[in-house]
């Protein structure tokens, strides 16, 4: 268990963690010589099964309150500290305002310097105290005196908190590793040493982990897990990762060290924000704030998505624009302070990490924001897949919120979803909707084979672009893979079709095309056919009638024009796609020559250089001067990503 100090400063929070663990987290030089906490202090209390708690003394001056909110996240328990003598300061009511914000309703209070109080002040205090507590997550927390020079109640504090770690759930671990960097430093003989809070998952000695948002790589070479050596590291544990290949400079307070999938910096979110009573005014738009989240502390502009702003004491939904990028998590908890760092306004959660920039403010939108404000993922995903848009990145919404590597399967099937495997990741979208879009698709194509009995299929672009709603073409393609395994179209090169429909010649072009095709079909010359006037002059039939059937063949899938009266079949086109796939596999840096396609087809220059300027034209192929690759997002073209050795 960790459990964090919070209060005013000079109220015991420092005095009361090292009369509970012996240690002074008063570390550095200025603070012994000013007396009060500076930077944040860590200490551990042993348990009798070995373990132990865990504890994080904070700053309680009002100049470090940005220090405070990073100690304060990760927190299993806080123990409010009010001095008997002082009673409810300022810093006690930001403190307890923060901790409300960051969602913490366990903790304690301690009526610290119990011994300059009589019981007539000590039970004024109290009663200010739980006036205090009265709206916040804390209302009705049990109030301890203490006094840390008399010894009062020390070790019965000790033992509430026993029973506290005793009655602790214990943390979800099912997640992927997630650590809120608060301390870096170098360890002679170890290299860079990390510490934090562990937020989500765990971690084990040689895991690899990227330092976020900076995109950093390391390795785990040791861990110490509350203050003991451990193979691993996990969520609710405060720990010391000692990492190899980083650099002390390269990290910062305020960086993430995670799990490599997680790596996804953003510097615009969406967010439930809550405003607090004390404001003046609602919050205007482009409000200049300062972002607390986790250890970070980052520049940003709001934007409430209300017209009217937030009220003082209300909550609403707000967009903030980060002067630089940050690794979060959907539903991590957050506070926003003024830019002079004088007060904290609000805080609340983040939703979304991805936003738009654009339209933020339709009903739409603010639909799907509800949706996303469900912090169980399955109702979130159900609630989502219910409003526009029509599908869900389900691998990147599990991402973002920090969910195990396979939560994405498991949500697909638990909820019954439709998953289109896109990329390496996950779309997803309803049944019902996957069956209504299934359907336009198929009944487009009848359509279109009723209109025209004489072409093969209908281009995949078109056929994609015409459909309602439009899908990105990543996710297009693979609803036509997943309607092709099923058996429901038929997808060849650029054109789809339905399984059953054969394209259709008159019975007159269909005769003079089987004369035509032995001598465009010709294996040993397969990648130099002859051209529609050697195939007329061979046949005694006039130019314009072999060129007019070579292009309802064409029409129709089965030859392709690659230049003016040279004409291909399918099977040669995706053979000769393969090759050139099969270049810029090869090739070190992707780019090949038209001279080296000239020699894998056995064929002329000027020949080779009409089928590249082919296949430039469809994009195949980018062209770069004298040089061309393989055009990634259409390598499926004409079936050229899935040739294997396309040498003739």
């Amino acid at each position: 268990m960790i459990v964090g100090t919070a209060g005013h400063v000079d109220h015991g929070k420092t005095a009361l963690v090292r009369a509970l663990t012996g240690t002074d987290t008063d570390r550095l030089p200025e603070e012994k010589k000013r007396g009060i906490t500076i930077d944040l202090g860590f200490a551990y209390l042993p348990t009798a099964d070995g373990d132990a708690l865990g504890f994080v003394d904070v700053p309680g001056h009002e100049r470090f309150v940005g220090t405070m909110v990073a100690g304060a996240t990760g927190i299993d328990l806080l123990l409010l500290i009010v001095a008997a003598d002082d009673g409810v300061m300022p810093q006690t009511r930001e403190h307890l305002a923060i901790a409300d914000l960051l969602g913490l309703s366990r903790g304690l209070v301690v009526l610290s310097k119990a011994d300059l109080a009589d019981a007539e002040r000590r039970a004024a205090v109290e009663a200010e105290i739980r006036a205090a507590l009265a709206d916040t997550g804390l209302a009705g927390a049990d109030i301890l005196p203490v006094s840390t020079v008399t010894g009062e109640n020390v070790e019965a504090l000790k033992a509430r908190l026993e029973i506290e770690r005793a009655a602790q759930a214990e943390r979800d671990r099912a997640g992927r590793f997630r650590l809120a960097v608060d301390r870096s430093f170098v360890l002679a003989g170890a290299g860079t040493v990390v510490t934090g809070t562990v937020l989500s998952g765990g971690v084990a000695v040689g895991d690899r982990v990227v330092l976020s948002p900076s995109g950093t790589p390391a390795r785990v070479r040791s861990i110490h897990a509350q203050n003991h050596a451990a193979e691993r590291g996990l969520a609710g544990q405060r720990c010391a990762l000692n990492l190899a290949g980083v650099e002390r400079a390269a990290v910062h307070r305020g960086d993430v060290a995670l799990d490599p999938s997680l790596h996804a910096p953003t510097d615009r979110i969406d967010v439930r924000l809550r405003v607090l009573p004390g404001e003046a005014k609602p919050t205007a738009t482009w409000l200049p704030v300062r972002l607390h989240h986790g250890a970070s502390d980052v520049a940003a502009r709001l934007v409430p998505l209300a017209a009217e702003g937030i009220a003082p004491g209300a909550e609403g939904f707000a967009q903030l624009v980060l002067e630089r990028p940050i690794a979060a998590a959907a539903g991590d908890r957050f506070v926003l302070r003024d830019t002079s760092a004088r007060r904290t306004l609000g805080g609340g959660t983040l939703l979304d990490l991805r936003p738009p920039a654009r339209k933020r403010r339709t009903p739409e939108r603010l639909a799907q924001l509800g949706a996303l404000v469900e912090p169980d993922p399955a109702r979130a995903v159900a609630r989502l897949l219910d409003l526009a848009p029509f599908t869900l990145d389900l691998s990147g919404f599990c991402r973002d919120r920090a969910l195990a590597a396979d939560a994405a399967d498991g949500l697909a099937r638990d909820l019954g979803l439709v998953a289109l495997k896109v990329g390496d990741g996950v779309t997803a979208l309803s049944t019902a909707r996957w069956d209504g879009y299934a359907a336009a698709l198929t009944g487009a194509l009848d359509a279109f084979h009723a209109e025209n009995p004489d072409l093969q299929g209908l281009g995949s672009e078109r056929l994609r672009l015409q459909l309602e709603p439009r899908l990105p073409r990543s996710v297009y393609v693979a609803a036509l893979a997943r309607l092709s395994l099923a058996g429901r179209v038929a997808a060849e090169g650029s054109w789809v079709r339905l399984p059953g429909h054969v394209a259709r010649l008159s019975p007159a072009d269909e005769a003079l095309w089987t004369r035509i095709a032995p001598h465009v079909s010709r294996h040993e010359e397969r990648f130099r056919p002859p051209r529609v006037r050697d195939v007329a002059n061979l046949l005694g039939v006039a130019e314009t009638e072999v060129r007019r059937v070579c292009k309802l063949v064409g029409r129709s899938g089965r030859i392709d024009q690659v230049a003016h009266d040279h004409f291909f079949t399918r099977a040669t086109v995706s053979e000769m796609a393969g090759i050139v796939a099969d270049l810029s596999r090869s090739a070190e840096n992707g780019e090949f020559t038209a001279a080296q396609f000239r020699d894998r087809v056995e064929n002329g220059r000027k020949v080779a250089i009409q089928i590249l300027e082919f296949f430039d034209r469809h994009g195949l192929t980018m062209r770069r001067g004298d040089l061309r690759r393989l055009n990634p997002h259409r390598a499926d073209l004409f079936g050229a990503s899935g040739a294997g050795d396309a040498t003739p």
